[in-house]
């Protein structure tokens, strides 16, 4: 069952919030199944960090369809073939906005609170102008946190929910970075997936 969405009011941002869009049950059923090793490949990158290769503070999975190839940070991501269920939770949220397509998926596992990611923007070449960013949250609530990148005292804040889709859309990207910090409160595991278009390789 899908609640009624959330329009966050935000100035430069266009963001969507529907805080049920996988009832619990279906949600806590996802979360067992992509947790395990044998349905998705979790894999812990290094990434190149101010100059400096360091090790991602969670473990993380690039899916998608041929060809979709996405680099951020110093780190070239070749995709795994969109998974029954990885397709079906794509159907879900096309069938929400259908106006938007996907085709790729990335992945993050936050094991505890000691896992985080760190201040970014979804602004690579790849994903075009206006990129639209479905992200979809599993398992433990955790601080969504948003900067606005022209004025940072402009700040927000969004506890990601179990089983909840934040779409991010507009021009948001080019305004906006976001954050999951770290917490020293104790906390189970959370798997995000962040659904996006990568623009197909023009050949030279």
């Amino acid at each position: 069952m899908i609640t009624p969405t959330h329009h966050l009011q935000l100035p430069d941002a266009d963001l969507l919030y529907v805080e049920h869009f996988i009832d619990q049950q279906q949600a806590t059923q996802l979360f067992t199944h992509l947790a395990n090793p044998h349905h998705i490949k979790w894999r812990q990158d290094t990434i190149t960090l101010f100059g400096k290769p360091v090790l991602t503070p969670r473990l993380s999975a690039w899916y998608g369809i041929q060809g979709a190839v996405y680099t951020y940070s110093g780190l070239t991501l070749h995709p795994h073939p969109l998974t029954p269920t990885l397709l079906n939770i794509k159907q879900q949220i096309e069938q929400f906005a259908p106006h938007t397509q996907f085709n790729s998926v990335l992945l993050n596992f936050y094991r505890n609170g000691a896992d985080s990611m760190g201040w970014h923007a979804d602004d690579e070449p790849e994903l075009g102008k206006n990129p639209v960013i479905a992200s979809v949250n599993l398992g433990a609530t955790r601080r969504f946190l948003l900067r606005h990148t022209k004025n940072k005292h402009i700040k927000h804040e969004i506890a990601l929910h179990h089983g909840s889709l934040l779409l991010m859309q507009g021009t948001t990207q080019h305004y906006w970075q976001h954050a999951i910090p770290k917490t020293a409160k104790p906390t189970n595991a959370r798997i995000n997936l962040t659904f996006r278009y990568i623009l197909p390789i023009k050949n030279k």
